[in-house]
């Protein structure tokens, strides 16, 4: 895990979508915390597109137990589809074609 730069993290705070949880469930709850849902060349991705919002809730290992809470499949898709055709050429290996499958 590295450090989120201070000018992105003003910028996600500024933003009114990563107040919600990406993940938009009746199960949502808690604090909205900021997930790191891409790795790329083995280091979290520093840009918007690949942070999302998630409650509490949806980012515990915790509650994974019963099946629900974090699921990093899911979570990836969402970071995924948010990718401008700038993000996805200066990512190109990440799997921008397995989007939903």
């Amino acid at each position: 895990m590295n450090r989120m730069p201070p000018a992105l993290r003003k910028e996600l705070s500024d933003d009114p979508y990563y107040r919600t949880c990406a993940r938009k469930g009746d199960d949502c709850q808690g604090r909205i915390t900021w997930e790191h849902a891409l790795t790329y060349a083995g280091r979290q991705i520093q840009e918007r597109f690949a942070i999302i919002p998630l409650c509490a809730f949806h980012h515990s290992v915790d509650q994974f137990q019963d099946g629900r809470g974090i699921n990093k499949r899911i979570n990836v898709e969402i970071a995924l589809s948010r990718a401008t055709a700038a993000d996805k050429a200066k990512y190109p290996l990440l799997p921008w074609g397995k989007i939903g499958s």
